[in-house]
């Protein structure tokens, strides 16, 4: 017993001193990005210019956080390039990312997810909106795909798609105008934050529903879906 439970005492210290590891990364990039660390170990960019602003929040406290900072890293280089071309019209362009975490089972452990959603205008007839989730498994120290989060042999999208068609058509108060092909496409749900109780689906503008329905999310009870593989 205490073989084990040093054992378990290590294995926790590990993984404590990675994830202090990952927030003292995170808080330099930040820094790095121009932004300062908040409450909730959450890191703020306010950028302005006389053709955009551009205003990010991002975690320093996630397992895998060089992924989130690439991508927040690709897209704000994406949209500072297009509002600085001299060419742009509608000035000044816009840029905000807010973001949620949620989490799963023990810290050391469960799971970690941070899900971004990025509001973008760039001059054209309409802004958009869309989500970016991250989940980690702590415990096996990799990323969850949707493709890695069901058995290989499951159709988990039969049991998804129901419950997430009616909770949107609950949200909007529209009613049939999903398409079936559309529901069952499971790259449509690559975007998902796990909880001790469910699994939390986000949808971009436009991305199940029409447009001007905007970016939506839906959740299923983790009792209708196929065991999780975590």
């Amino acid at each position: 017993m205490r073989i084990l439970t040093l054992t378990t005492l290590v294995a926790a210290g590990i993984l404590l001193g990675d994830a202090n590891i990952a927030v003292a990364g995170a808080a330099t990039d930040c820094a790095a990005l121009g932004g300062a660390v908040e409450a909730d170990n959450v890191c703020h960019v306010h950028s302005t210019a006389a053709s955009y602003t551009m205003d990010l929040r991002f975690p320093t406290n996630y397992a895998d956080d060089q992924a989130v900072i690439d991508y927040l890293m690709q897209n704000r280089d994406g949209f500072t390039n297009v509002a600085q071309t001299p060419a742009v019209r509608n000035v000044p362009y816009e840029m905000d990312v807010t973001t949620q975490s949620f989490t799963s089972g023990p810290p050391t452990g469960g799971t970690q997810s941070v899900v971004l959603k990025l509001f973008q205008d760039v001059g054209g007839a309409h802004p958009t909106t869309w989500y970016k989730a991250f989940t980690y498994d702590v415990a096996q120290r990799k990323p969850v795909t949707f493709e890695s989060l069901f058995a290989p042999d499951v159709k988990a999208v039969n049991a998804i798609f129901p419950i997430v068609q009616r909770d949107l058509e609950r949200q909007t108060g529209l009613s049939g105008v999903i398409a079936t092909s559309d529901g069952l496409d499971p790259s449509h749900y690559q975007n998902f934050a796990i909880t001790d109780d469910a699994v939390i689906f986000f949808f971009g503008q436009g991305e199940l529903l029409p447009s001007d329905a905007g970016a939506t999310s839906a959740s299923v009870p983790r009792t209708a879906l196929p065991p999780l593989q975590l």
